[in-house]
């Protein structure tokens, strides 16, 4: 009796320091955790903050009057944004437009028909591979083949515009939109497709009619994605868009983006003109920052 005691006795001391020692495992992990949290926020706040402190100059300048400008002349040190957030939102929509109907296709393709399959599996795998292409071979891509077909096409003289650089980045978030697409068509329970087979729906009105609204707002989460990639894309838009410091009225017209001034003017800048340039990056950090929380939104009222 005297050593089942003993024995049961060492058990549970035994027990209660693996007790105490997963304890302390648990209270370090969540410590850790915390202060990557706290990281990520502080990291996010200096962003904001040298974003706001380099861009006080510009403002003081100009007020408000800044984002509605048109004006930028580096001689008489007068600066406006308006060109630059129009020429990014025409080729961000444009893009967005253009990739829609392909991405949708393609996720239609690997995540409901093909479900599963070899012929999906390499789908994804080239998906995949034109995610991880640079966006400067895309430009260059884009400047030697798309631009002479868009010359003998009469699109424009010289190729460049709005419309070669939309075509450009349509291309460049398909992979974004139809990876996370697929994903979410995915993960639409199969309890409620059979049932739709079961009363002889089609794999038209199954997808129409289950895929596509049970998916909704995760598909809808996708393209917001795809869309604030086309938003802050620099290289491949600096190639194509043309550089010019005008608002785009048409697709053929050449223009800039918020991205491709701040990348061919920032290394030559100094003063007023550096602080613009500082103000235009706040300003398209703020666009993506909004559309982020509108796209939240929907998706949490859709949900409801």
């Amino acid at each position: 009796m005297f050593y089942l005691k003993t024995k049961n006795s060492s058990e549970s001391t035994k027990a209660s320091r693996r007790g105490g020692s997963d304890g302390l495992k648990d209270k370090i992990f969540k410590a850790t955790l915390f202060i990557a949290a706290c990281l990520i926020i502080l990291l996010t706040a200096g962003v904001i903050y040298g974003l706001v402190s380099k861009s006080i100059g510009a403002f003081s300048e100009f007020g408000l009057g800044f984002i509605t400008s048109t004006e930028w002349d580096s001689r008489n040190n007068v600066y406006g944004a308006l060109p630059f957030i129009a020429g990014t939102m025409m080729t961000s929509i444009l893009a967005l437009l253009f990739c829609i109907p392909f991405s949708l296709s393609v996720a239609l393709f690997n995540g409901e028909y093909f479900r599963n399959k070899k012929v999906s599996t390499i789908v994804s795998s080239v998906v995949d591979l034109l995610a991880g292409i640079p966006s400067i071979v895309y430009g260059l891509w884009g400047f030697y083949t798309l631009r002479p077909i868009l010359i003998d096409m009469g699109v424009s003289d010289q190729g460049f515009g709005i419309l070669l650089s939309s075509i450009v980045l349509a291309i460049m978030i398909i992979p974004y939109a139809s990876s996370l697409s697929a994903e979410f068509i995915a993960m639409v329970p199969n309890d409620l497709k059979e049932g739709a087979y079961s009363l002889g729906a089609t794999n038209l009105e199954v997808i129409t009619s289950i895929n596509l609204p049970v998916a909704g707002s995760g598909i809808f989460a996708s393209y917001v994605l795809a869309f604030g990639r086309a938003l802050g894309e620099t290289m491949a838009v600096t190639m194509l868009i043309g550089n010019t410091n005008n608002i785009p009225v048409s697709i053929s017209d050449t223009g800039n983006s918020m991205a491709s001034i701040i990348a061919n003017q920032f290394g030559e800048s100094s003063g007023l003109k550096l602080s613009s340039l500082m103000a235009i990056g706040l300003l398209l950090f703020l666009i993506t920052a909004c559309i982020n929380f509108v796209a939240k939104y929907i998706m949490k009222m859709v949900n409801k």
